[in-house]
């Protein structure tokens, strides 16, 4: 039988519940592509998954991971588009044979896209979760000329993908918080302007940024944050206007001034499309990015590599994403192969 190295999670709780062990490498079914993972990056869905949230409903392995950039080893009788040696990206959420912190995968096709080219594989699992949650926000919304955008925590890669989109459509006005310089720089790379940055460390932040609006309410507001930050995104809302909810992390206080200002809210969860086994959505959605991406109309996220396949590289990465520490960075892990 042949076997793969994978991380493995033993039990809900501390990044010490991961290790390194020898698994039966997958076998594609009919439908399926056999991938050797090159690279996984690192979500925040992985933490919550571990602490045993409400998110680890959706696990299915004890193999956590979710994206990955890699190659076609094998495909099946009733796949098409693909062949052996094809370098390929994918979000594979919880419908792989495992999750992506391992040497291979088993897939659904049509779930699958191939990699843009001229970049490393490093770089290219940091773009399918971020692209695919970027684009659902910026399509869902569908944002008019003259319309504003606040969104929380923008600097990392849903945000700095969701602010190119926006930015190519012609939104004029965007506005983000930061906490740190780096995530500062971050957001100017995306293409915001100094005076459309704001710290969240600040007092008052409210009226600040109201004053800064001239007291002109959003009418979008996008929150990937979550906690306290989303209360100031519906605070800075019009009546009847947009909100985005990336996290699902909102507070009561944010939920009642959204219900006082009669706001409508979009729930933006790639969960959605596989629950309702629209997988095609995933692959036709990543090759949209890619072709933007070949384009020039989008770059792909800042990444950060903790290591290779490792429980460390694991449990690195997963404490620098509780930690906030990931300072505008995707996470990555490279596989020694």
């Amino acid at each position: 039988m042949d076997t793969m190295q994978a991380i493995v999670l033993e039990g809900f709780g501390e990044v010490d519940q991961f290790r390194q062990t020898t698994l039966p490498r997958p076998v594609p079914k009919d439908h399926e592509l056999l991938i050797q993972i090159r690279a996984a990056a690192f979500n925040p869905i992985d933490y919550q998954m571990r602490q045993g949230r409400r998110e680890s409903a959706h696990m299915h392995s004890p193999v956590l991971g979710r994206e990955l950039a890699g190659t076609v080893v094998e495909t099946g009788r009733h796949t098409t588009g693909f062949l052996p040696g094809d370098a390929v990206i994918a979000a594979a959420g919880s419908k792989g044979s495992n999750g992506t912190y391992a040497e291979y995968i088993a897939l659904d096709y049509r779930m699958v896209a191939h990699m843009p080219a001229g970049i490393s594989f490093e770089t290219a699992a940091a773009v399918p979760t971020a692209g695919l949650t970027a684009w659902q926000a910026f399509s869902r919304m569908n944002v008019q000329p003259g319309e504003s955008v606040f969104i929380t925590g923008g600097a990392g890669g849903v945000g700095s993908v969701l602010i190119k989109l926006l930015r190519a459509h012609g939104t004029s006005f965007i506005m983000s918080t930061a906490g740190n310089e780096h995530s500062v720089a971050a957001l100017i790379a995306a293409g915001l302007s100094p005076c459309e940055i704001i710290s969240y460390k600040q007092e008052q932040l409210e009226e600040k940024i109201m004053a800064i609006r001239g007291q002109q309410p959003f009418d979008w507001a996008v929150d990937i944050a979550g906690g306290s930050i989303s209360a100031t995104a519906a605070a800075v809302l019009g009546v009847n206007k947009g909100y985005a909810d990336i996290t699902f992390l909102s507070t009561p206080r944010t939920r009642e001034l959204l219900f006082d200002k009669g706001c409508f809210i979009l729930n933006i969860s790639n969960y959605a499309y596989a629950a309702d086994n629209r997988l095609e959505w995933y692959g036709q959605t990543l090759q949209h990015m890619t072709s933007l991406l070949q384009a020039g109309v989008i770059t792909p996220p800042a990444v950060h590599i903790t290591g290779k396949l490792s429980a460390a590289a694991v449990r690195q990465a997963h404490m620098m994403m509780e930690a906030n520490q990931t300072n505008g960075r995707k996470l990555v892990m490279y596989m020694d192969q």
